[in-house]
This record gives C-alpha cells, sequence and structure tokens, in this order.
C-alpha cells in the first residue's frame, strides 16, 4: 500500500504533550493500518458469501474499530492517526472517529445525580443511546447523528451533532469502550458497546506513566487552554506551579486511577490488538490476539 504523509500532518495529528514521529507512523501505524485492511477485505468478503447463501441483498456494511484505554494514553491521537492512515489507502474508505465523551450525561444530570465527580465512570455515561446509534450503523442506516461534547465547556453541547452518512469505517474512542458493566440487574439478554465492534485495540501503558502524562498535560492545559474565561476549568489558571500538580495529582488519584484500576484496565485482554507505550509515549511492543 502506498501512503502519502506529511510532516505537517503530524502537527494537525498529535495532542498535547504527546510526540509523534513519522517513524513511529511508519513503524507501527502504517503495518497497523495494512492488518486492519486484511481484517476488513475479510469481513466484507465473507459478508458477501453469507448473503448470497441467505440470498439476501444488503450493502456493505460500516466496520467498527474500538479504542480503549486510560485518561491519558493517547487513545485520541491513536484514533486519529489510524483514521488518517486508514483513509490513505488506495480503496479511500470513508472513515469517521467518534468518541464516547459525547454520549456522557450533561452536567446538570450528573450533578442531580450527585456523580459529577465520577465523569468517566461507567454510570456517567447514557450507554442506551450510545448502543441505539451503534445499531444504527451498524444497520447501515442513512444520516446518523452523534452528540458532540466540549472540553472547553466540559459538557455535551446541546443540539450539536456529528452526522454520519453511511461510512466505510467508523472508529468509535474512549475510556469505557470496553467494559462489561454487570453491577446493574437486568432481565433478559445484555448487550454492550463492544458486542458492535469488529475490532479493538487497547492503548496501554503502566500506571506510573500515565500518572505522570495527566499531571504534564493539566500543568500544559492550566498555561493554555485554562487561560479562556469560557473553559471550565478557568478558576485553575492562576494556581502556581506547585498547586497546580498537587491539583493534578488528587484528581488522579481520587478519580482517573480508580477508574482505570475497576473499570479500565481489567477490559486490557478483550481487545484484540494491545498497543504497549513507553516511557517517551511512544509505542513499543503490540500484542495480537489471533483468535
Amino acid at each position: 500500500a502506498a501512503y502519502d504523509l506529511a510532516e505537517s500532518d503530524l502537527q494537525e495529528l498529535k495532542a498535547l504533550n504527546e510526540p509523534l514521529t513519522m517513524e513511529e507512523i511508519e513503524d507501527i501505524y502504517f503495518p497497523l493500518s495494512q492488518l486492519l485492511h486484511l481484517q476488513m477485505d475479510h469481513h466484507w468478503r465473507l459478508h458477501q458469501k453469507v448473503d448470497q447463501f441467505l440470498k439476501n441483498e444488503t450493502k456493505k456494511l460500516p466496520y467498527i474499530i474500538g479504542i480503549a484505554g486510560s485518561v491519558a494514553a493517547g487513545k485520541s491521537t491513536t484514533a486519529r492517526v489510524l483514521q488518517r492512515v486508514l483513509g490513505l489507502n488506495s480503496k479511500k474508505l470513508k472513515v469517521e472517529l467518534v468518541t464516547t465523551d459525547g454520549f456522557l450525561l450533561p452536567n446538570k444530570m450528573l450533578t442531580e445525580r450527585g456523580i459529577l465527580n465520577r465523569k468517566g465512570f461507567p454510570e456517567s455515561y447514557d450507554t442506551r443511546h450510545l448502543l441505539s446509534f451503534l445499531a444504527a450503523i451498524k444497520s447501515g442506516k442513512r444520516r446518523v447523528k452523534a452528540p458532540v461534547y466540549s472540553h472547553l465547556a466540559y459538557d455535551v453541547l446541546q443540539g450539536e451533532y456529528q452526522i454520519l452518512d453511511q461510512p466505510d469505517v467508523v472508529i468509535v474512542e474512549g475510556i469505557n469502550v470496553l467494559q462489561v458493566n454487570m453491577s446493574r440487574k437486568q432481565q433478559g439478554p445484555r448487550i454492550f458497546v463492544s458486542d458492535f465492534f469488529d475490532f479493538s485495540i487497547y492503548v496501554d501503558a503502566p500506571a506510573a506513566h500515565l500518572k505522570s502524562w495527566y499531571i504534564n498535560r493539566f500543568e500544559s492545559l492550566r498555561k493554555t487552554a485554562f487561560q479562556d474565561e469560557r473553559s471550565y476549568f478557568h478558576r485553575f489558571a492562576e494556581l502556581d506551579e506547585t498547586d497546580s500538580q498537587k491539583m493534578a495529582t488528587n484528581i488522579w488519584n481520587e478519580i482517573n486511577k480508580p477508574n482505570l484500576v475497576q473499570n479500565i484496565q481489567p477490559t486490557k485482554y478483550r481487545a484484540k490488538l494491545i498497543l504497549e507505550k513507553g516511557e517517551n509515549h511512544l509505542v513499543k511492543g503490540i500484542k495480537l490476539r489471533m483468535n
């Protein structure tokens, strides 16, 4: 496969405090893209043969890739790079990227339920809405709406939507996408977000790295995005470096670490592929499950 990616694309694709090199894209993401193309070709050919067997006339349905991992692991960068490289192939696939942040319950509802400080935990999502969205995508519906989240406002944007119109591939990125929340009692069969995935990726890193990446990112945001008066976190803009690190450490220890340990990390081996990151934030190893 021929890929055409310029150095200028790197700046657009990488996130704050996350290095992304052309070497990593060539060594990791181009081969991963080729692997995914093999998987997709097989998936679509099998679908076609089953249709012929059943004498069905159905259209090619979107291939859904789930990307999970902790806060600060670099899921968003992985998702953006994959979206770009999958679309570079000669097949010119239409690749859409959806983040599950849009399916968080609005702050007003989280506050009413007393769980605003548990944003990102399984109970903070409108899982039913996310499942119905994925069911609509998987059935090939036209113009499916995904809600949009603003990190500036730290809330779901009312009345704003991302429209997906029969894409070839949908990448669904979020910390919770591989979770199987069995805590709530429910009658009848259970459906999980991951049931809609054709392929899943977990972005992995040791907890100590994740913590330091989170604290560094918080500090960078304090100097940039938090300075904006419209930012939900504008009140942190005036903190000095010591207090900023203390605040970020508290948020990590009280919210992000428990969520990682209780809900996110246990899903790691449910993924088809694990991207293992080293201290420098670059991928140092890959584990692929063959079954």
